[in-house]
């Protein structure tokens, strides 16, 4: 049994207040909870900072000193890749492992550009993951929605090619889910039997949410996923 924090869209800039609350404290608050719960590793799916500076980079990693875990991270649309790559080079990722689970991301960010897309290579070297990966089971994770969120979320702003990630996803059984941030907001669906999990922001939700929040997963050594959001 191994356990997984997911945290999502902290919106770091280089001032404290970010969309009008003050992302910096917020994100504080989470890691002091987080630092109370049993994990394994903590992943950080997109959005980490507002602009995208060296500086706000350089406060996050600050932020997240308390964490004794791996940290894993992936860049979202908010993010500058060659600044996050300058300040957290050693904490991005393709792939992990965690005892019996393998998590792999894709990148779905597009420069300039607020929605997702997957491009062919970026299919291509999912499809290659999965297909060479050795664990009994697998998470996919990336920034965008790849479903309808069903709420007031902007669903242009999602990935644009979903159709093309589940001609990939149906492939591998062993998916046990696919992971994503983005819409600030907590939810779960379904499609072609996989569980698809929304994890909320750490800054402010853009539903009726007031909490904060994040996703504690509990990865079972038979394939069982259970998770939890936890509120603050």
């Amino acid at each position: 049994m191994n356990h997984l924090i997911q945290i999502s869209d902290c919106h770091i800039g280089d001032s404290e207040l970010s969309m009008g609350v003050n992302s910096h404290q917020n994100l504080t608050n989470i890691i002091k909870q987080i630092s109370t719960v049993k994990s394994d590793a903590l992943l950080i799916s997109g959005d980490l900072a507002h602009n995208g500076t060296v500086k706000s980079y350089e406060i996050l990693k600050h932020i997240l000193t308390p964490i004794q875990s791996d940290i894993f991270i992936l860049s979202g649309n908010h993010d500058d890749a060659n600044n996050l790559s300058t300040v957290f080079n050693k904490n991005l990722f393709n792939q992990f492992s965690l005892g019996v689970w393998e998590v792999i991301s894709v990148d779905s960010v597009q420069v300039d550009k607020t929605s997702g897309y997957l491009t062919r290579q970026a299919l291509i070297e999912l499809d290659k993951r999965l297909k060479n990966s050795n664990a009994k089971y697998n998470l996919v994770v990336l920034h965008h929605p790849i479903v309808p969120m069903n709420s007031n979320w902007d669903d242009s702003l999602s990935l644009e090619n979903p159709k093309d990630l589940f001609e990939v996803l149906v492939k591998y059984p062993k998916i046990q889910a696919v992971l994503f941030g983005h819409a600030h907001e907590a939810a779960e669906f379904s499609q072609d039997n996989i569980r698809i999990i929304s994890c909320p922001s750490t800054a402010l939700q853009f539903n009726n949410e007031s909490r904060i929040g994040f996703n504690h997963y509990t990865l079972h050594d038979n394939g069982q996923l259970d998770y939890d959001t936890q509120w603050l």
